[in-house]
């Protein structure tokens, strides 16, 4: 594996990098699709059909915790006979605010490994959903400290990228994105013109799976499997 001297400046990423996210969701969702309880529909009919919602809403009104609640409302009222009342609408919108009550839960060898790259290197996170939520997080995770700056955009595109490298006036030939999302963290960062390590973690969200895309001449594209083996490449 290769290494990089110091100076590198290595964007990270928050959710299901840094700390457990997505698996709080998907509990959200199985208690979803059992409250359901739908004789029509099977649970992964339910599921691909929350999966479309979850893809409108998103368009309409962004990522986070708000859009969630809106996209089990809106599944239930297009999968469920009976029109949805304020009972059901309670019981509902609590499986997502379930979510907001969990605590951050860091990955494994997260706060050492960030110690050990910031003595090196310039870190920078970069997140995307609600400002607010993500920022919360930030905070409640202990490690703001170790980064130079708090990167939090709406969507993480090719454009998102450009921007963030212009406001830090980061080199794309000494700039990396890291990150567990192949549709947000690593095709959008290698167009634009970033270096990625992909780094694999086993309940990324459906609606970021993608294959990795080919990185341009020149760039580097890793693959790891825990946050950890950072420090053997940086």
């Amino acid at each position: 594996m290769p290494q990089f001297p110091p100076g590198q400046t290595l964007l990270i990423d928050a959710d299901d990098t840094l700390w457990e996210n997505n698996i709080y969701f998907e509990r959200a969702i199985a208690a979803f699709i059992g409250y359901l309880n739908h004789h029509e529909y099977s649970p992964a009919e339910v599921r691909k059909t929350l999966n479309a919602v979850e893809r409108e809403t998103i368009l309409a009104h962004g990522y986070g915790l708000p859009s969630f609640k809106r996209s089990l409302v809106t599944c239930f009222e297009r999968l469920s006979p009976a029109p949805i009342d304020d009972e059901k609408h309670r019981r509902i919108v609590g499986f997502a605010n379930s979510i907001a009550e969990q605590e951050i839960e860091l990955l494994p060898h997260v706060e050492e490994t960030l110690r050990d790259l910031a003595s090196r290197h310039r870190l920078i996170l970069m997140t995307k959903g609600d400002h607010a939520e993500q920022a919360d997080k930030v905070r409640r995770s202990g490690l703001a400290p170790y980064f130079s700056f708090i990167e939090i955009v709406a969507e993480k595109d090719p454009a998102a990228y450009q921007a963030v490298l212009a406001r830090n006036q980061i080199s794309t030939h000494s700039g990396w994105m890291i990150g567990n999302s192949p549709k947000s963290d690593i095709n959008p960062a290698l167009a634009a013109g970033l270096h990625a390590v992909f780094l694999f973690h086993k309940d990324t969200w459906i609606l970021e799976h993608a294959a990795l895309s080919v990185p341009p001449e020149g760039r580097y594209l890793i693959e790891v499997e825990a946050f950890a083996k950072l420090s053997d490449i940086f």
